[in-house]
C-alpha cells in the first residue's frame, strides 16, 4: 500500500490506519470517530488527504480543453477562484467528480479521488490531444491538508500572520507557513468554513506537526465520511459511480449546457431513479445496498449512511425510483431483515 509523508505522525498519534484506495490512511485517532467529528462542528480539525490526486493542465488551451472534458465551465472561473466539477464518461456516467482551481491565466489543478487518478489522468491525456495544453500528474509532489471548522480562520491567520477576511469560500492564494510557501483554498469536504493547504511533500510533516502544536484536532477518514454525509455531500464510489446521470442528482447544477464530452447520452437521458437523503424515523444504520420499500415493493437502494454525530438520527443518501422521491415521502430501509420506517427529506441534513 502507498503511504502519504504524514505516515509517521499518524503512527505516533496512535492512529488506526486502514487501507483506502490503495493507501494506509488514519480511520481515527484515539479519541474516536464522534470526537473528531465534533472538534470539526465546534473548533478546528486537520486531516490528512495527501491521498487524492492532483493533476495540473496548462497552455493556450487549457481553458477551451477544461470546457470540453469537464461538465461545469472552466471559462468561468478567474485566476484565484475553485469550483466543483465533475468528468463524464461515454456512456452517460461519470469517471470522478473532481474539483477545479484557477491558478494562472493558463494553469488549472485539477483534484481527483484516491481510486480514481490513473482513469482520470489517463483520461485528460487521451482527451487533450488536439488542444494545445500539457497534463501533468504532480500528486508525488505535494501532500494535502484539510484545516476545517469555525475556528480554522483565526488559527490560520494566526499561524500565518496574515489577514484572511478577503479570501471568500473557493478563494485561492499563497502564503508562509512553518516555513514553507504552501498554497491555501477556502474549500472542503465537510460543510464547515475551512481551507485545503497544498504543501510541498517535503515540507508536510512540519507543516502537520505545527498545525497540531497550535490546537487543531487530528482527524481521521471515519470523521470525514460522517462530517460530508450531514453536509449532503456525495462520495464517488458509494454515491456516485460510472453508471450515474449527473442530471438525476442533487448536483445537477454541475452540468451546464455547453457542449462536453458524454453529452449526448447525459443530456437527454431520462431518470427512473433519483438520488435522494433519507432519515430514519427510529434509531439504527442505513448501510450500503441496504434496501428501501414503499409497502412491500422495493423502490431502491442506500448508497451511504450513518449515525449523524450532532443529531444522532440516522441519516442516508440512496437511488429511488422517482415517483416516490418527494420530501415527506415515507418509506422504509431493510435492516437486518427488519423494516425501518424513514422520510425522504432534502439535503443537507445539518447546515455548517
Amino acid at each position: 500500500m502507498k503511504r502519504t509523508p504524514l505516515h509517521d505522525a499518524h503512527v505516533e498519534l496512535g492512529a488506526r490506519l486502514v487501507e483506502f484506495s490503495g493507501w494506509e490512511m488514519p480511520l481515527q485517532y484515539p479519541t474516536g470517530i464522534n470526537e473528531e467529528h465534533l472538534a470539526v462542528r465546534h473548533g478546528v480539525g486537520l486531516f490528512d488527504v495527501s491521498h487524492m490526486g492532483e493533476v495540473v493542465v496548462s497552455g493556450p488551451g487549457a481553458v477551451e480543453f477544461l470546457r470540453y472534458v469537464a461538465l461545469n465551465d472552466a471559462a468561468k472561473l478567474r485566476v484565484g477562484r475553485a469550483h466543483y466539477s465533475m468528468l463524464a464518461n461515454d456512456r452517460g456516467g461519470l469517471i470522478d467528480d473532481v474539483y477545479l482551481y484557477r491558478i494562472g491565466d493558463e494553469e488549472y489543478l485539477l483534484v481527483c479521488n484516491a481510486g480514481s487518478r490513473e482513469d482520470v489522468v489517463s483520461h485528460l491525456r487521451r482527451l487533450a490531444t488536439g488542444y494545445d495544453c500539457t497534463v501533468i500528474d504532480r500528486s508525488d509532489e505535494w501532500a494535502l491538508l484539510a484545516l476545517q471548522g469555525p475556528g480554522s480562520a483565526v488559527l490560520l491567520e494566526r499561524l500565518a500572520k496574515t489577514d484572511l477576511t478577503e479570501l471568500r469560500k473557493n478563494g485561492l492564494r499563497e502564503l508562509e507557513l512553518f516555513g514553507a510557501t504552501v498554497r491555501i483554498a477556502r474549500t472542503g469536504y465537510t460543510g464547515e468554513d475551512g481551507f485545503e493547504i497544498f504543501v510541498p511533500a517535503a515540507s508536510a510533516e512540519e507543516v502537520w506537526r505545527g498545525l497540531v502544536r497550535a490546537g487543531a484536532t487530528p482527524c481521521g477518514l471515519g470523521a470525514r465520511d460522517t462530517l460530508r454525509l450531514e453536509a449532503g455531500y456525495a462520495l464517488f464510489g458509494s454515491d456516485l459511480s460510472a453508471t450515474t446521470n449527473p442530471l438525476c442528482t442533487p448536483f445537477k447544477w454541475v452540468v451546464k449546457d455547453k457542449e462536453f464530452f458524454g453529452r449526448e447520452k447525459i443530456w437527454g437521458a431520462s431518470c427512473p431513479r433519483v438520488l435522494v437523503g433519507l432519515k430514519l424515523n427510529q434509531r439504527g444504520v442505513a448501510r450500503h445496498g441496504y434496501r428501501l420499500f414503499q409497502g412491500q415493493q422495493q423502490i431502491g437502494e442506500i448508497s451511504s449512511g450513518t449515525i449523524s454525530p450532532v443529531t444522532r438520527e440516522g441519516i442516508a443518501m440512496g437511488w429511488i425510483d422517482r415517483r416516490f422521491a418527494t420530501p415527506g415521502q415515507a418509506v422504509s430501509v431493510e435492516i437486518r431483515g427488519q423494516k425501518v420506517p424513514a422520510t425522504i427529506v432534502e439535503m443537507p441534513f445539518i447546515e455548517g
